[in-house]
């Protein structure tokens, strides 16, 4: 028989032939890359200081463009997540010396988060890195196999899953 995920599925079709369980085999697949995934590109990030949140932050001011800046508000939406955690990323980041924080200029009441060169630098280290490390991991499928997962996930995050009341608040 094939993987642990096969047998434990067989087990289920003996113990419960009434039930379609192809999109239980499906999910717990796409969780086992998931949890194998996670820790490989944690080490990446943790090779550069940096933990998968405050990628993501210096990742979102990165891909803005000159000047590299962006709002919290904007960054949270971006990164759909709340302004409290927005925050602490920000206080951390800012601390590293990653980025820095300035009054805007057209709304006093609010600030700005601006990528540091330091930042610009770690980010770009960073980010090549990762890209490689994803490239790695992907490198069993062909280029036809990463296309079609890429839309059927696209599909998935399309329907009931990507429009649930919980969705992007992780």
């Amino acid at each position: 028989m094939g993987d642990p995920i096969d047998r434990i599925l067989e087990q289920w079709r003996r113990e419960r032939p009434d039930l379609d369980l192809s999109a239980m085999g499906m999910f717990a697949r796409l969780a086992q890359v998931m949890r194998i995934m996670e820790p490989r590109v944690e080490r990446v990030f943790g090779r550069h200081g940096l933990r998968q949140g405050e990628f993501d932050v210096l990742a979102a001011l990165r891909r803005s463009g000159p000047p590299y800046t962006l709002i919290p508000s904007e960054l949270s939406a971006v990164l759909m997540m709340s302004r409290a955690g927005m925050t602490n990323r920000l206080d951390r980041l800012e601390a590293a010396g990653l980025v820095e924080r300035s009054l805007d200029p057209a709304d006093r009441r609010s600030f700005r988060v601006r990528l540091t060169g330091e930042g610009l630098r770690i980010i770009d280290e960073t980010l090549t890195e990762h890209a490689a490390n994803l490239a790695l991991l992907a490198s069993p499928l062909t280029a036809e196999d990463a296309r079609a997962l890429a839309e059927i996930l696209g599909k998935l995050l399309d329907g009931p899953l990507g429009s649930s009341e919980d969705a992007g608040t992780r």
